[in-house]
């Protein structure tokens, strides 16, 4: 993974070189066919995944709930709560994805706690604006 890619993505973008660095050695560039089921709503979570180009769609329970787009990420939710999944991601376009798998999310939480931290206010905003609703982990 190339640190300066990570700096077009909004959520490693205002990121020092050095933390983009750490990010990158953490994570993997994935390409990924359109059609491909990301996560499943119900599964172990695994993944934290950050769209890089493409789209793709968010159901629950067979329902539409979300569309995604380059610098959208999901699969935070399941991580952080340790819950499982509580939607479905397909890709609706090939996708080339940022995957970082639950270990190194975990050396991310505790090395760059910033980072953390606006994953998780991005979390709450969800729920904010969608009471009750399920986010797009």
């Amino acid at each position: 993974m190339d640190a300066d890619r990570l700096k077009t993505l909004p959520l490693f973008g205002e990121l020092s070189h050095h933390d983009r660095v750490k990010i990158a050695r953490w994570a993997d560039e994935v390409d990924v066919p359109e059609g491909k089921r990301l996560v499943t709503e119900g599964a172990f979570a695994h993944e934290f995944m950050v769209i890089e180009s493409g789209t793709a769609e968010v159901t629950h329970d067979d329902q539409r709930i979300a569309e995604l787009g380059p610098g959208d990420f999901f699969g935070e939710m399941a991580l952080l709560e340790h819950q499982r999944r509580s939607a479905t991601v397909t890709a609706t376009t090939d996708l080339r994805l940022v995957v970082m798998h639950e270990r190194d999310f975990r050396a991310m939480e505790d090395e760059l706690p910033e980072v953390a931290r606006m994953i998780r206010a991005t979390m709450q905003e969800r729920r904010a604006r969608n009471p009750g609703s399920i986010d797009p982990s």
